[in-house]
């Protein structure tokens, strides 16, 4: 695939973001215009591997079919470089822009160089697509008669509702939230996914192809104006759960109660609510703005705290992480193919260097205490530093400080789904709390009520998620009809 010695004769060159000063002035993406002869040249570093890892187990959770469209690219047929795309990922808009590449940390050329770009051909395949009106609704020819419920519009059932919409199936999708896309819209904000240009163009897509979406929708136990999940079952041939999983992980330390600590999920919600209700006019969201941040765990969720609060304009920022800095290079217990654990910088984190000239992450360090002002607000974090011993975080002595802080986000994780669904159903529940389905299959301890996404598995990826919409799709076609075509 792509040139056969285009990996000797071409670097590794990643489409650069837009300069980070000028960047935290607004919420437009972060992203530069596609450079053609770059990406073509980038395509050209595809090796011909003969066993692409990118695809593997360790590599892309959808299968990408990446060395067939690198090549493609290399050779300019972008039309065709598109429909090899779209045969195995719905969304690849969606994944182009926030994916952080498992398909990279798995390619071969790896071993010894720079991974090839495939995030940046990627994002630059769909957005040409669009660009020349390749990407058409598709309805289907047919319809079966039956008709699947999907309660989530996250990644996870939005991927099902298209393949099953693509059977033939009525399928409708309930979200709570007043818009669409679950972590796509509320979760990820919009300087790193564009809500209107890049969510809601999918979205109409699907509503031309015929699948129905309802809004508002509290699908529960029907109390508060809700929905009945039983009902909604009772109605349905088949009902797909892909709640996401919503419970964060919180951080019972004494002065937990204080007026400025927050969930980040919280935060970045009620920002982007904000943002799209009104380009944050209405001040109703939770405002940085000349604030000492802290941020309380790393990973895209704690990225995007920071991102969020440079472009409120807060006056500082720290990130504290438990765990320490991980390797600048692969550790020997971290052999290829599997995911690098190395030192990252993401886009937050050249945001905050260019505001305040240095990383904002502080390695191997507890939070202890949310200490007050004497009037119900939050003053500072009183932390330790810590070491990993044995697998557990023991504190050193003498370490104790104290930081300013008038706002903490803390972004340590999810916890699993919240039940009111499962309750009202009576579903089993696994040891961490998620719905019990087995992957592959997706069926609950319920007939004909089938579970993917992070509300089966944990939290995970976006292109995860995608994933598990599209197997779970699949399982429900071959429930409702006996056999299935879908891939």
């Amino acid at each position: 695939m792509g040139k056969p010695t285009g990996f000797k004769e071409f670097e590794r060159h990643a489409a650069p973001y837009r300069d980070a000063a000028t960047r935290i002035l607004d919420f437009t993406e972060i992203y530069t215009g596609h450079d053609i002869p770059s990406l073509a040249e980038q395509g050209a570093r595809c090796m011909d591997c003969g066993v692409p890892f990118c695809q593997s187990h360790d590599g892309c959770p959808i299968h990408n079919l990446i060395p067939e469209w690198n090549d493609l690219v290399y050779r300019g047929h972008w039309r065709d470089a598109l429909d090899r795309l779209h045969k195995t990922n719905n969304f690849p808009e969606f994944t182009g822009r926030v994916c952080p590449a498992p398909c990279e940390g798995a390619c071969v050329l790896g071993i010894t160089d720079p991974a090839v770009t495939i995030k940046n051909i990627e994002m630059a395949i769909i957005d040409r697509g669009f660009e020349e009106g390749w990407v058409v609704p598709m309805p289907p020819a047919t319809r079966t008669g039956q008709s699947v419920a999907i309660v989530g519009s996250g990644p996870a059932g939005l991927a099902a509702a298209a393949q099953l919409n693509q059977a033939g199936h009525r399928v409708t999708v309930y979200e709570r939230a007043d818009r669409l896309g679950g972590l796509l819209t509320y979760g990820i904000p919009n300087m790193k996914l564009d809500k209107v240009e890049i969510v809601d163009r999918r979205l109409d897509l699907m509503r031309a192809e015929g699948i129905e979406f309802v809004t508002g929708a509290d699908v529960g136990d029907g109390s508060n104006g809700g929905i009945d999940v039983r009902t909604l079952c009772d109605a349905h041939d088949a009902l797909l759960l892909a709640t996401g999983a919503t419970v964060p992980r919180d951080l019972p330390i004494p002065g937990r109660e204080l007026d400025g600590v927050h969930f980040a999920m919280d935060y970045l919600t009620a920002n982007t609510k904000s943002l799209l209700d009104s380009n944050l006019e209405d001040g109703a969201y939770i405002s940085a703005k000349d604030r000492h941040v802290i941020v309380i765990g790393g990973g895209d969720t704690g990225a995007d705290c920071i991102g969020t609060a440079l472009r409120h304009g807060c006056r500082s920022l720290v990130n504290f992480e438990i765990f320490p800095a991980p390797p600048v290079e692969r550790a020997p217990h971290n052999p290829w193919p599997t995911w690098p654990v190395i030192l990252r910088v993401d886009y937050a984190h050249q945001e905050s260097a260019a505001r305040f000239g240095e990383d904002p992450r502080v390695y191997a360090i507890s939070s202890v205490e949310f200490t007050g002002d004497g009037n119900g607000s939050l003053a500072g974090v009183r932390t330790v530093d810590v070491e990993l011993r044995d697998g557990r975080f023991e504190p050193l002595e003498g370490t104790e400080r104290t930081w300013d802080a008038d706002l903490v986000f803390l972004s340590m994780g999810f916890l699993g789904p919240e039940h009111a669904i499962s309750d009202r159903l009576d579903l089993d529940l696994d040891e961490r709390t998620n719905y019990r389905a087995t992957k592959g299959l997706y069926r609950t301890s319920r007939d004909k009520v089938f579970a993917a996404g992070d509300c089966r598995g944990g939290q995970s990826l976006v292109v995860r998620a995608i994933n598990e919409g599209r197997e779970a799709a699949r399982e429900i076609d071959r429930y409702l009809t006996g056999s299935t075509v879908l891939p």
